[in-house]
């Protein structure tokens, strides 16, 4: 169904039903609901769970089944080592250094409430007055109050 996913392929549990490759898997959880005296016959293929067979026929489904080549071709590929060496690869990244220093900032922050769209033009905490600067573009402009009732005043 890669090839052609418009393919239309004959559903297990009901021989009537067509559907097309790229909606056979949704269609096959579907009629496994509704036919489950079918299901409890049917044996999936541990190769591709798309292969519904009767279970007398599974195991020369196994042994004819195409994609068993994929799992083999897998298997030969882990024991040569080729995933191992992968896996056991030391990386030489390294995190870039870091310019924050959070406890410089905390120190350098003013004792003014944060107000949305201003900024402190004193860096000195010890300044209580520092200038405040709207940095919000013209048209967009701060709150005037709160979005809510304050109960405690």
């Amino acid at each position: 169904d890669i090839l052609d996913p418009d393919r239309l392929i004959q559903c297990p549990y009901n021989k009537h039903h067509r559907i097309r490759a790229c909606r056979f898997p949704y269609h096959l959880v579907k009629c496994r609901k509704s036919y489950p005296e079918v299901a409890k016959e049917l044996a999936t293929c541990p190769f591709n769970a798309r292969h519904l067979v009767p279970q007398a026929d599974l195991s020369d489904h196994i042994t004819k089944c195409n994609d068993k080549g994929f799992i083999e071709q897998d298997i030969v590929n882990q024991s040569s080592g080729f995933q191992r060496e992968q896996m056991n690869a030391v990386s030489t990244w390294q995190a870039p250094p870091c310019e924050e220093d959070w406890e410089t900032e905390y120190l350098e922050q003013s004792d003014s409430p944060f107000v949305w769209g201003m900024t402190n033009s004193g860096i000195n905490s010890s300044r209580a007055t520092s200038e405040q600067k709207n940095c919000l573009p013209s048209r967009v402009r701060a709150p005037e109050s709160f979005p809510y009732a304050v109960s405690w005043k």
